[in-house]
């Protein structure tokens, strides 16, 4: 009983929540309601016994994507008033790009059907001895450990993508060269002198830098030199 209104509560939420994601007006409250619904989803996964799924995703997507999200929306200046001005031209489109994803969705819960075997798998009996994160690891690193390793190849050929993609070549630009600095020598660098005591900076060549005297007191030099050429 308890488990079932606790069920209803946390689904109602998640619900909530994910509405409130779309339809907020401020994208910082969006993402705060995304945060919300992560936790419930996760919540949900603990009644349903799947406690890894939901560490996984309060630590993966509350923990990194959402606050990566949160940052982003904060950090960078967005004119949110602009990007709406052609909310109403593009309502029509949207609306029936939305309306055949529902229909679609529709037709394919509508010839759902479970494979012959699915209830008995169900209602199997379960080993009491071995918890669900380690049967989980079991399935993947053993059952399917090609796929999730090929899984981690197309991430990583996207990362390296993204990063092809965006990088960007600003010309004659300082780098810096490994094996120069190694290969360097300590006297292409470091120059010994003999300074007598009390030499001043000029001895060694050290020019201070030039001080530049503000526009009006330049002016007033430039007018009194003047008025002294035509003396």
């Amino acid at each position: 009983m308890i488990a079932d209104i606790a069920f209803y509560l946390f689904a109602a939420i998640l619900l909530l929540s994910a509405g409130m994601v779309v339809t907020a007006r401020n994208p910082v409250h969006s993402v705060l309601f995304l945060i919300v619904a992560f936790f419930n989803a996760a919540a949900l996964f603990v009644l349903a016994g799947a406690e890894f799924l939901a560490m996984i995703l309060v630590i993966v997507y509350v923990g990194a994507v959402a606050v990566l999200f949160l940052f982003v929306v904060m950090m960078l200046d967005i004119n949110f008033a602009r990007l709406r001005e052609g909310f109403q031209r593009y309502l029509p489109v949207g609306a029936t790009v939305g309306a055949v994803l529902l229909i679609e969705l529709a037709i394919v819960l509508g010839g759902w059907k479970f494979a012959a075997g699915s209830q008995a798998l169900r209602f199997s009996p379960i080993d009491p001895r071995v918890e669900n994160t380690a049967a989980l690891g079991r399935v993947i690193y053993t059952d399917y450990i090609l796929m999730f390793q090929a899984s981690g190849l197309v991430l990583l050929v996207a990362m390296i993508g993204a990063i092809v993609l965006t990088l960007r070549d600003k010309g004659p630009s300082r780098r810096q060269s490994i094996a120069t600095q190694n290969a360097r020598m300590p006297f292409d660098t470091v120059e010994m002198m003999d300074v007598r005591s009390g030499a001043g900076i000029g001895e060694l060549g050290i020019l201070r830098p030039k001080v530049i005297a503000p526009a009006t007191e330049v002016g007033r030099v430039a007018a009194h030199d003047d008025a002294k050429a035509d003396h």
